[in-house]
């Protein structure tokens, strides 16, 4: 045998690295460049197999504050398999219901629903409506169907724990009407029925529309067939859909294993029909009992204290931080709007970890940890939302591991035509990394920015979206960014006057749902300009924290800000975060929002 000239060792080598190249590439999929984090996300089995479109780039993890799914691995294993079988029972039942071809419905079904669409929203939430409503304002011809679990049209969740509890017409759980705090009424729903176009009469109508097909459930989507199955063997084919379909209220696992005695004489707080459920039940026992202490906790104790003072209601709150809001505002503020909580007629138990439920005589026990004992006669529980993705399996997208929800890009996209919007989506923000939100400002935004990329906008979701909760008609406030109690903050107060409460917000504004106004404003629309007014002074010992801005750091940036009583404000605090700049004085950055002024 001859030895190998250096040529020839050279041409062999080559070959070589040309054989691995190619080996490589029958793993990992066709070359090409890999689907970008904030760029259209089109997962083909190839493109996944390079890696996930909504995967953030390497250097662009964000900074965890806030407690995740991945902090308990048990939980994260106990939901996902949940999901699986939830999506296997839904398919058994659609199975069983004889699923039709393509396009027809299946016996004993709606033969009017129409078999294809150009827009598909799953949800009928306020994500969902905002899509829609975005896509008919840049496409006036588009056919759009919501599909929605919900019996009911689409409507607004805040006035279910805040302004609905304050009305004094005896039939406000029929005219679902209430009051704004600033004496304007309105109703919940977002439009009247007259708004939308009869389902059977989408794909004929002239110009189009959005019809909606309540009490009915996606329980299977075929993304590259481009079709769902409904519940009763339906099918639709779509060109571009959303998934808007929320979230789940949590319960407690001790409420959980204390069997249907208990479950019967339990609320989880979503729904209209939750509402309802729980108005009458609040004139009928002696006493309710709220777990959690965070928004919606807060919110209906404050509700349900007014009853307790004129109706003579006992009503208990309690959770397992140190104060109300205790994961979201510092502990000085906590404390004192648990006092506040406790003014409004509510017996409140900080410290508190139910450790099991049972049914004693005609009542409700609750024993604590700590070996205290409650008792009730109806408990709501108020511990957080789950994510409904129990579509992720049959079509293939990706569930965030660490916060919950679709994973999708910056776009809001899973798929090339598929978009996901509201407390479902676990987004990429280009300026706090990625998250999950689940406010009422958030559905609004992100299914704006949905229904605006269905109709070809291809515009990223930079917009920091604002929550705001209220203690009744003359307590509240507003918060934008990552809040979260664990993070350094500085708070700036002033004493408040008469106009530094939610009723004058809102006879300012001219709208009770404060962030409808408040999104319409871009940052970049804000001049921050410094101001010459007095510094602010703190409140001393024992005097309200009467209007403040409380600023949330990270790194020594501002990441996160809550205005307390004050109002109108919202775009600067927005125009803040979105500068992402050290501030050497926060004091005078606090003056930006004037709260110096009487």
């Amino acid at each position: 045998m001859s030895a190998a000239t250096p040529s020839t060792r050279r041409r062999g080598a080559a070959a070589r690295k040309r054989r691995e190249a190619r080996a490589r590439r029958g793993r990992a999929g066709p070359a090409g460049p890999r689907p970008s984090e904030r760029g259209p996300a089109t997962c083909s089995a190839a493109a996944r197999a390079w890696r996930s479109p909504c995967a953030p780039r390497r250097g662009d993890a964000p900074t965890r504050v806030y407690k995740t799914l991945q902090d308990s691995k048990e939980r994260y294993a106990s939901r996902l398999s949940r999901i699986n079988k939830q999506s296997q029972d839904d398919e058994s039942s659609a199975s069983g219901a004889g699923a039709a071809p393509q396009g027809t419905a299946a016996p004993g079904t709606d033969p009017k629903i129409p078999s294809h669409v150009p827009f598909l929203l799953i949800g009928g939430g306020t994500a969902a409506f905002a899509a829609a409503r975005s896509i008919r304002a840049r496409d006036p011809g588009a056919r759009v169907l919501i599909v929605s679990e919900d019996p009911a049209l689409p409507y607004m969740r805040p006035p279910l724990s805040k302004e609905l509890w304050f009305s004094d017409d005896p039939n406000v759980t029929e005219t679902l009407r209430f009051k704004q705090w600033n004496g304007k009424e309105r109703s919940i729903y977002f439009q009247p029925p007259s708004f939308y176009v009869p389902v059977q009469d989408l794909p004929s109508v002239e110009n189009g529309g959005v019809a909606v097909l309540p009490g009915k459930k996606v329980v299977h989507m075929d993304v590259r067939g481009n079709t769902v199955k409904l519940s009763d063997g339906t099918q639709i084919s779509y060109d571009k859909c959303l998934i808007a379909t929320g979230g789940s209220p949590r319960n407690l696992p001790a409420i959980e294993r204390a069997g249907k005695d208990v479950q019967k004489r339990l609320t989880l707080f979503r729904k209209i029909e939750d509402f309802r459920r729980l108005e009458k039940i609040s004139r009928e026992v002696k006493s309710i009992t709220i777990i959690g202490g965070g928004f919606l906790g807060s919110e209906l104790a404050c509700a349900l204290g007014r009853r307790a003072q004129t109706q003579g209601l006992e009503v208990i709150q309690l959770f397992p931080e140190n104060g109300n809001m205790g994961k979201v505002l510092p502990e000085y503020l906590s404390n004192w709007t648990t006092e506040k909580v406790r003014r409004e007629g509510v017996n409140v138990l900080p410290n508190a970890v139910v450790k099991s439920v049972s049914v004693s005589g005609n009542r409700l026990v609750i024993k604590l940890k700590d070996g205290r004992k409650v008792e009730t006669d109806h408990i709501v529980a108020a511990v957080g939302l789950e994510p409904n993705v129990e579509l992720a399996k049959s079509a293939g997208l990706e569930v965030d591991s660490d916060f919950g929800g679709f994973r999708v890009n910056a776009e809001l996209q899973a798929r090339s035509n598929i978009w996901v919007a509201g407390d479902a989506a676990c987004f990429y923000d280009i300026k706090l990394g990625r998250r999950r939100v689940e406010h009422h400002d958030h559905a609004v935004v992100s299914g704006r920015l949905a229904g605006e990329n269905m109709t070809g906008a291809a515009k990223p979701y930079w917009h920091q979206s604002m929550f705001w909760s209220d203690l009744g008609p003359n307590v509240g406030y507003e918060a934008i960014g990552l809040v979260d109690s664990s993070l350094p903050t500085v708070g700036v107060f002033a004493k408040a006057t008469a106009k530094d409460t939610p009723k004058s917000a809102t006879e300012q504004s001219g709208t009770g749902i404060r962030s409808e106004s408040e999104t319409e404003v871009e940052a970049s629309e804000v001049p921050i300009s410094q101001s010459s007014s007095p510094m602010p002074q703190v409140p001393k010992q024992g005097e309200d924290y009467g209007k403040g801005v409380i600023f949330y750091l990270r790194d020594k940036v501002v990441v996160g800000i809550v205005l307390w009583n004050i109002f109108n404000r919202m775009p600067i605090a927005r125009k803040i975060i979105k500068d992402g700049e050290e501030h050497e004085d926060l004091n005078e950055v606090a003056k930006l929002f004037n709260i110096h002024e009487d």
